[in-house]
């Protein structure tokens, strides 16, 4: 195949098909992605570990977790009614500086417990970001484009995670806490930019347009007090529901392998801390290879099996990383790949999934309240998995493949989203 050949078969990628289809908003977002991507994949393999060489306990870490749940319920609330009256661009906006900028300030000067509650409380703006985000990146998107516009977002992560050996090599030089105290600040810094960004190329949505001029004049409270229409519908959607109850389920598991993946390989297995930088880079390299040459041949609009096989194999990582014996890399090692695999099938169609059950025309609001609840739900077992790593650290994991097996319970019991395979 000549080189000509090959450029117009890479330029008729689905992938690259999606963006072309999609500009604007879908583009412009998924192109800065890695603005967010990398400081925090940068971060993110000694988050926790930072917090543990600076006093704070595992119990304190779940404390933490849990209290900014509760902070995040209430925010939530609040993402979709000012989503709403404020519009999707200039909420996404406020999201980013408050939840990450001012965050990442705060803990980048971090030396306690009540400094890193006071930055994760901080970071709590970032599910009024979340809501405003995910509006402004779908609402004028092809439907039948969900799948793989959150596939690019995936991948705008993914492939800031290869910059993550920059992290370790800085930490094997010199030590976990000043170079974790810089990363954030660079954080924050990025997340100014990604703001301004955001500001010049970013244009409100068709439907935030609407929904502004529906709002206005309309007070806070009184959207408030609206949520209690909303939530009957919402109790009655039985495919929302079920759709819900996926998200909230990974939303824990994922919540307790973030935070506790790094205490485990590194006090129990006996791992060195310069292996934690290694690990996100597998994990994107797998999910990248699966993203890009195996997730465009499956279906887009089929979510069942494909989730299903997924959840299958989230367990069979977990009772790796459950057997590992002390010093064993390898094992690690087959954990993280099948983890990423599971997660490449899962995330994109979890999202797309409860996006295409809900109604557009209260998209905001009923994303804020399914995100409040989902948080809420979620809020007590940070510190559960505190507790359950306290006695020891091998249970946590444990608890994650009895949630995973329940998702698969769920998951059988969907009906496929009717979605035009053709552009409308």
């Amino acid at each position: 195949m000549n080189l000509n050949a090959k450029m117009k078969r890479l330029r008729e990628h689905p992938l690259l098909q999606v963006l072309a289809g999609n500009q604007g908003n879908p583009r412009t977002l998924v192109l800065i992605e890695p603005l967010w991507g990398i400081p925090y994949n940068l971060i993110s393999p000694f988050a926790t570990l930072y917090m543990y060489t600076q006093g704070v306990t595992d119990v304190q870490i779940g404390l933490i977790l849990s209290i900014a749940m509760v902070f995040q319920v209430f925010f939530s609330f609040f993402g979709g009614i000012l989503t709403d009256k404020l519009g999707r661009k200039f909420t996404t906006m406020m999201g980013d500086f408050f939840g990450w900028a001012v965050a990442c300030l705060i803990w980048s000067v971090s030396n306690n417990f009540w400094l890193f509650l006071a930055a994760a409380i901080l970071n709590c703006f970032e599910q009024i970001n979340q809501t405003a985000w995910y509006c402004l990146l779908i609402e004028d998107a092809h439907p039948k484009d969900l799948v793989n516009i959150y596939t690019w977002v995936s991948i705008g992560g993914l492939v800031a995670v290869f910059f993550a050996p920059l992290s370790g090599l800085f930490v094997s030089a010199y030590s976990v806490v000043p170079v974790v105290r810089v990363l954030y600040f660079l954080f924050s810094l990025t997340m100014v930019t990604k703001m301004l960004i955001t500001l010049k190329f970013c244009r409100e949505t068709k439907q935030g347009q609407i929904r502004r001029a529906e709002t206005k004049g309309v007070s806070v409270f009184q959207m408030l007090g609206e949520y209690r229409h909303l939530v009957p519908r919402l109790l009655k959607d039985k495919a929302v529901l079920k759709a819900v109850a996926v998200s909230v389920i990974l939303y824990i598991t994922n919540m307790v392998s973030t935070n506790f993946f790094s205490l485990y390989v590194t006090q129990r297995l006996g791992l060195s801390e310069n292996y934690l930088a290694l690990f996100p880079i597998l994990n994107a390299a797998v999910m990248l290879v699966f993203m890009v040459g195996i997730q465009h041949r499956m279906s887009a609009t089929k979510f069942r099996a494909p989730m299903w096989v997924g959840l299958v194999l989230y367990c069979v990582a977990a009772l790796v990383l459950i057997l590992s014996p002390a010093d064993s890399l390898g094992f690690v090692l087959i954990y993280v790949f099948v983890a990423a695999v599971s997660a490449a099938l899962v995330n994109p169609r979890k999202d797309a999934l409860l996006q295409l059950n809900i109604d557009t025309q209260e998209r905001a609001r009923l994303n804020a309240l399914i995100m409040a609840s989902t948080i809420a739900l979620s809020s007590p077992f940070g510190y559960l998995a505190g507790w359950l790593s306290s006695l020891d650290r091998r249970l946590p994991f444990a608890f994650t493949m009895l949630l995973f097996i329940l998702a698969m319970v769920v998951i059988g019991r969907i009906q496929e989203p009717t979605v035009a395979e053709e552009n409308a």
